[in-house]
C-alpha cells in the first residue's frame, strides 16, 4: 500500500461585521492608536456582538463556506474537529453543535483544546486520522469569541483580542504534500502568567467570581512574550533545520497573530523578509485559534502548489509548536 500524506484541499473563514477600532478602545480605557500599534500592532478587530451568539456560529459561517469552496457532500464528512478556548458551553461540545448545523450524518466530533496554540494541534491530530487510512474527509476549525471573556477595563488586555473562525478541509493523497511534520510542546509552566481565574471546576462561579472579574482572561504579558518569543522562534528553526529548510526554500511563515514583535522575532530568527510572513494582526487582532487558518484565508491566492509552509503558534499552558506543510493546490485555481 502506498504512503498516505494528509493533505489541505480548502479553506473557509468568517469574520463578525463588527469593527471595533483604536479609537473605541481608547473611549473605554487609558490608552490610544499609537500605544496599541507600537506594542501590539492591532488597528482593529472584528467583535461578535450580536446576542446569543457563540464560537459555533462562527465555525459553522467558516465550515459552511469550505464545504461549498470544495464541493463537499455533508455525507462524506467523516470526522470534526474544533480547536477553541471559548465553547458554547462546557459541554456538550462545539464540534457536536456543528454537525446538527451542518447536518453532519456520518462524522464523530471533538473540541481540543491548546488555548493559542488549538489549531496547531488540531492540524497534527487531523494529520494522524488521516494516515490511518480509516478517514477521508476531516474538517478541522479554530474558532474563538475572545471578547466573551475580555474584560474591557483592562487596558493590557483589552486592545489585543478579537473574533474570528476558519477551517481546513484535510484529505489524503498519496503525493508529497501536505502535512509534512510537527513538533508540538506542552510543559505546564504557563498556569501562574496566563489563565481564567474562575468558573472551572476549581474554582465554579458564585458571585464572588463575578464580582471580582475573575471570569477573564488574566495574563502577565512581559512572562508570556518573553516565552512566546523564545519557543516560537526556537521551534520554528527546529523544524526547518530537520526538513532541510532555509531562508531561500521556505516560502511562508504563518504565525500566531498575538503581537507584532513577536512576529517580527520569529522572521528574524529565520532570517525571513517580512514578505514571507503571513501578517493580519493589524485588522483581527488575536482570535487565538482562529488566528492560523485566518491568515491562510486571506492570503490563500498567493499560495501555489508545491510551497514550503510552516506554521507556528505558543499558547496558555504554555503549548506551542510548529508544522511543517507542503502547500497542496494553487489558491488562484478554482477548487
Amino acid at each position: 500500500m502506498e504512503k498516505l500524506n494528509a493533505v489541505i484541499t480548502g479553506v473557509g473563514g468568517y469574520v463578525p461585521d463588527y469593527v471595533l477600532t483604536n479609537d473605541e478602545i481608547s473611549r473605554m480605557v487609558d490608552t490610544n492608536d499609537e500605544w496599541i500599534m507600537t506594542r501590539i500592532g492591532v488597528k482593529e478587530r472584528r467583535i461578535l456582538n450580536e446576542e446569543g451568539l457563540g464560537s459555533s456560529y462562527m465555525a459553522r459561517k467558516a465550515a459552511k463556506q469550505l464545504m461549498q469552496r470544495t464541493g463537499t457532500d455533508p455525507d462524506e464528512v467523516d470526522l470534526v474537529i474544533v480547536a477553541t478556548t471559548t465553547p458554547d458551553y462546557h459541554f456538550p461540545s462545539t464540534a457536536s453543535i456543528l454537525c446538527d448545523k451542518l447536518r453532519l450524518k456520518n462524522a464523530f466530533a471533538f473540541d481540543l483544546q491548546a488555548a493559542c496554540s488549538g489549531f496547531l494541534y488540531a492540524m497534527e491530530t487531523a494529520a494522524n486520522f488521516v494516515r490511518s487510512g480509516r478517514y477521508k474527509k476531516v474538517i478541522i476549525v479554530g474558532a474563538d469569541k475572545m471578547s466573551s471573556m475580555v474584560d474591557y477595563t483592562d487596558r493590557a488586555t483589552c486592545p489585543i483580542f478579537g473574533d474570528g473562525a476558519a477551517a481546513f478541509m484535510v484529505e489524503p493523497t498519496t503525493e508529497e504534500y501536505g502535512i509534512m511534520d510537527a513538533i508540538l510542546r506542552t510543559d505546564g509552566k504557563g498556569l501562574p502568567f496566563l489563565h481564567m481565574k474562575a468558573g472551572g471546576s476549581v474554582c465554579p462561579p458564585s458571585y464572588f467570581t463575578v464580582d471580582n472579574h475573575m471570569h477573564y482572561i488574566y495574563q502577565e504579558g512581559r512572562t508570556v512574550f518573553k516565552y512566546a518569543v523564545s519557543n516560537m522562534s526556537d521551534v520554528s528553526a527546529e523544524i526547518a533545520q530537520r526538513n532541510g529548510l532555509d531562508k531561500d526554500t521556505i516560502d511562508w511563515v504563518i504565525p500566531h497573530q498575538a503581537n507584532l514583535r513577536i512576529i517580527d522575532a520569529v522572521a528574524h530568527r529565520l532570517e525571513l523578509p517580512h514578505e514571507k510572513m503571513m501578517i493580519n494582526i493589524d485588522h483581527y487582532g488575536n482570535t487565538s485559534a482562529g488566528t492560523l487558518p485566518l491568515c491562510i484565508w486571506d492570503f490563500e491566492e498567493k499560495l501555489k502548489k508545491g510551497d514550503n509552509l510552516i506554521f507556528t503558534a505558543f499558547g496558555a499552558g504554555f503549548t506551542w509548536g510548529a508544522v511543517y506543510v507542503k502547500w497542496g493546490y494553487d489558491g488562484k485555481k478554482e477548487q
